[in-house]
């Protein structure tokens, strides 16, 4: 995030920096006011590329083993060119490399999930994916207790994602 910040305002001096350039090049035609309209142009350019190119950037560093399931999009109010261009702020990778099959019932597995989100720390899931029955235990209350189970179906995309990779 800081490195981020950084690159705004790196973005900033430079977008400042050319308007000045093309000021002296055109004789002082251009008004003096276009050059923090460049630096915030720059910056807000800078700003939204980012945005962007992060789940680019996060997906493509993901380890061996480690598949994408699912992804969810992201419209605000206060970011409008979000309503045209959705961008990606946050998916859901299935640990399908070190997947454990059950011995004693066939079909079912055990995987990590991991939950990626912008600005969010990641969290992991331990959860069963039942593949014949098209199934899945989320972690109920973390103490030990019995999963709950819930029939997704195998259209689910973690469950497809899991069973895929069995």
């Amino acid at each position: 995030m800081f490195l981020e910040l950084i690159a705004v305002f790196v973005a900033g001096f430079a977008g400042a920096g050319v308007m000045m350039l093309l000021a002296k090049l055109s004789g002082g035609r251009l008004p003096r006011w276009l050059i923090p309209v460049g630096a915030g142009a720059a910056m807000l350019a800078a700003g939204i590329s980012s945005e962007y190119s992060w789940y680019a950037r996060t997906s493509a560093n993901l380890p061996e083993g480690i598949e994408i399931a699912q992804t969810g999009d992201s419209k605000a109010i206060w970011r409008p060119w979000t309503h045209v261009f959705p961008m990606v702020d946050r998916f859901v990778a299935a640990d399908t490399g070190n997947m454990k099959a059950n011995t004693e019932t066939a079909g079912l597995f055990l995987a990590d999930l991991y939950f990626f989100g912008r600005w969010k720390p990641v969290q992991v899931v331990e959860i069963m994916v039942d593949c014949p029955n098209g199934r899945r235990a989320d972690p109920a209350l973390g103490d030990g207790s019995d999963p709950v189970w819930r029939d997704v179906g195998a259209a689910d995309p973690i469950v497809k994602t899991i069973c895929k990779g069995a």
